[in-house]
This record gives C-alpha cells, structure tokens and sequence, in this order.
C-alpha cells in the first residue's frame, strides 16, 4: 500500500515537473495538432479507429512531428495495451519478450497489443525479422516510426505486412496553434515579434517549439513578474533561433536561390553563410538547394541533383558544423553549373493537360500485360519492345490518341541538356551529330 502510495506521489510529481512538450502531449486525436491527412475529420487513422480496424503501420516522417503520440493515442482508441521499444536500445531478447508478454496478455485477460518500436530503421535485419510471425497472424499490432525513408530501412517483409503513413513537418497554423498552447501552459505573454521567430526556428518540429519555448519563458521570468517573452530572449535560447525576423527569413533564402540562379558563387556563398550564422535550420536549406537542382539546372547538369542530395545526406550522417562543408558545396556546384528551367516548364505543360485537358486513356498496346486474360481483351496487342531493335528504339506512339503530337520537353542549348532525338540520329546512322542536329528540337 505505502509502496503504490509512493508510485503515485513519485508520478504526480513527475507530471508537474515534465518538459513542456510532455505535458503538452495530446490525449485524444482531437488534441493532435497538424497532420489533418492522417487524425483529421477525414484522416485515414481516425477511419481506422472509428471502424475498429487499426492495422499493422509505419509511421515516417521528421522529427517532432508526432509518430510517438500517434501511436500512443491509437492505442487508447483500440483499447489496447501500449508497448514501447526503443530501437536505439532494445535487441532481440526485448522483443521476444515483449511478444511473449503480448501472447500472455491476449490469453489471460483477453487484451491486445500495440508494439510500438521507435527509429524502427535502425532495427537489424534479424532484429526485424523477430517481429514479422507476431504481426502476420496478428499477435501483436505493429506500428514503427521512423525519420528514413522505409523503402530503404525497413526490411522488404515488414514492410509488406504494414500500412505506411507519411507524417508531414507542421505548418506555420499548426506551429502557431500549439504555441499558443504552450503560452496558455507557462503562464506568460509572447511578443508578436518573438513568436515569429519561435515558429520560424522550429522548422516544422513542434518538439523544438515548445523547448524554446519553455527555456524562453523561464529566462523572461528571471526579469520580474510581469515578463513577456521578447525577440532579445529568444534569441538568447540557443544556436536554434534565427537572429533575424520572419521577413529576413524570407528574404534571405529567396537571395541564396536568386544568386544560385544567377550563377554568382560569392553571393550564393555569402547568404548561405549569413543563414547558417544566423542558426538557419541545415535542413531546411539542404531542400532547397535539392529543389532548385531539378528546378533551375536540371538535365543542363543532371549531376547536381545528386551534388544537392548528397549534401542533404550529409547533413543528416554528420551535422553541423561540418556539415556546412557539403552544404557549400553543393551552393558552388550549382552556382557554377549551366542552368536550364526547360524540366521545370516541362513538367508545368504536362499537369496542365492532366488537369485541364482531355479525359485519355492508356493506348491498348501500352496497357499491362501481367495477368491472365489481358491477352484476350487485346492488352499489349502491338507493342514493339524496344530492345529487340539493334538501335535500342522503335518509332511507337506512346502518348494518348487525344494527345499525339503534342510536345512538352524541350532542350536548351545550355550544358549538357540532350535533346530527344540527338541519339535516335546516331542510332539511325544519319550523320546528324553536329551542334544544330544535336539541339534540334529545342535550340
């Protein structure tokens, strides 16, 4: 008795003393802030619940965006006992035993299991091969987060056996909702100012919003009874924080693209580096710097995607600060790289037609093939397999009848950009290898 006594003081205390974010934590699913696509009116988890068919899942996105209190809220809707492994810290022998206690659970009080494994990537091979006769016959309801892309972390199995869910960072509403929460929660008035920068520097992760929050307010409090939390405490919270307003933000990462499209190193250079000082967000200019690979060089130097995605990996295998290095790499290769838009127009020009033009369908001879009786409705019926021709390519049409002769990439005459012809004049032995025949369709 003294001992659950003692449990329970030792728990309220905990509640009362827990970081911001802990209590904070949502209890239902209406509590969820952002992620409507998935814990919204319409959202396909709160489907899942209401229908009382919560499957086996994969939860992937970034960090702070909810994948833990998602699974915990989903295994309250269910009824279910709530089983936490950390994939950090746990091995096989811990999830061998939490599927016997699940096997135990289910005979003994008829209750079922939510096994919840955080960072599920970084699970071994054999590891995650422990868990997959628990979640095919249905012993356990398996739900795993993870911040990698599953499709190359997660083994081929388990991934076959769960339903996966994409959580997206929060967006500014969904940062400013909360933030008022935790403003409600601490006690303290927030300078309009200094709430931009808060939502500004939480780059889409409610976890990083309400620690600077919290560290914030503490500081503000230190100044009297009546503190407000203003841009000067802010800032003085961590390398997080942005020393600049939501505006300069803005501003200064539209000057790192316009100086990159303008293939002015320095300049590129300089506003990187006033972001980073700045305490800008690695991975938020890691995307950008990806987008604007495909966006404004793409196929006149295909190797600068690769140049920006690698140093987008670098920074998530390193950090800063040395992962400023790759970063500025990447900035100079595609400040120097040729620059061509035409992907991006091409792109533009094909959505325009899906969605504003005709309603098409897959010509017959290109329809899949891979079935029993799609021979016999006339499914591949005049297909030329291009690699049966010594020249690697057959004249075929491949768009819909509706949409034939229409013409949505174009080369440009810059880098490396190849035409769509170029090597079909080669292939056919015409001779026409010179500069205007290789830019033919676009210079």
């Amino acid at each position: 008795m003294t001992g659950g006594l003692f449990d329970q003081a030792a728990a309220a205390r905990l509640e009362d003393d827990a970081p911001l974010a802990a209590r904070l934590r949502p209890r239902t699913l209406d509590e969820v802030v952002g992620q409507p696509h998935l814990v919204g009116p319409d959202g396909a988890l709160r489907a899942l619940c209401a229908e009382g068919r919560l499957v086996s899942l994969l939860l992937w996105g970034p960090a702070g965006t909810g994948k833990t209190t998602i699974a915990r809220l989903l295994a309250d809707a269910a009824s279910m006992r709530f089983v936490a492994l950390s994939a950090t810290s746990a091995g096989v022998k811990d999830a061998r035993e939490a599927i016997e206690q699940a096997s135990r659970a289910l005979g003994e009080q008829g209750r079922r299991t939510l096994l919840f494994v955080d960072e599920v990537h970084r699970f071994s091979t054999v590891q995650q091969d422990v868990l997959l006769p628990a979640v095919e016959d249905g012993l356990v309801t398996f739900v795993g987060a993870t911040t990698e892309n599953p499709f190359f972390e997660v083994n081929a199995p388990l991934l076959s056996r769960t339903t996966l869910f994409r959580l997206l960072p929060l967006d500014e509403p969904a940062l400013r909702a909360l933030l008022s929460r935790g403003v409600a929660a601490e006690g303290i008035a927030v300078d309009p100012d200094a709430a931009d920068l808060v939502v500004a520097a939480a780059d889409g992760d409610a976890r990083a919003l309400l620690g600077t929050l919290e560290v914030a307010a503490a500081l503000a409090r230190t100044r009297g009874a009546a503190a407000v939390i203003a841009q000067d405490v802010v800032r003085a919270r961590d390398g997080r924080v942005l020393h600049q307003g939501r505006d300069e933000h803005y501003d200064q990462v539209s000057a790192l693209i316009k100086s990159v499209r303008g293939s002015d190193p320095d300049a590129a250079l300089y506003w990187l580096a006033r972001m980073l000082e700045a305490g800008e967000s690695p991975r938020f200019v890691a995307r950008r710097l990806v987008i604007l690979a495909s966006e404004d060089v793409g196929m006149a130097d295909p190797s600068a995607l690769l140049v920006a995605t690698a140093a987008a990996s670098a920074v998530e295998l390193v950090g800063l600060p040395e992962a400023q290095l790759a970063l500025a790499q990447a900035t100079v290769h595609l400040a120097l790289a040729p620059k061509s838009n035409r992907v991006t127009a091409a792109l533009g020009a094909a959505q325009h037609d899906v969605r504003e033009g005709p309603h098409t369908d897959v010509p017959a001879h290109l329809r899949g093939t891979g079935y029993r009786g799609a021979a016999v409705i006339g499914h591949g019926e005049g297909y030329r397999y291009p690699h049966d021709d010594p020249r690697g390519w057959v004249e075929q049409q491949y768009l819909p009848d509706e949409l034939v002769g229409r013409t949505y990439w174009t080369a440009s005459s810059h880098g490396q950009e190849p035409t769509r012809d170029a090597w079909r004049h080669r292939a056919r032995g015409d001779g026409a290898d010179d500069e205007q025949g290789s830019r033919g369709d676009g210079a």
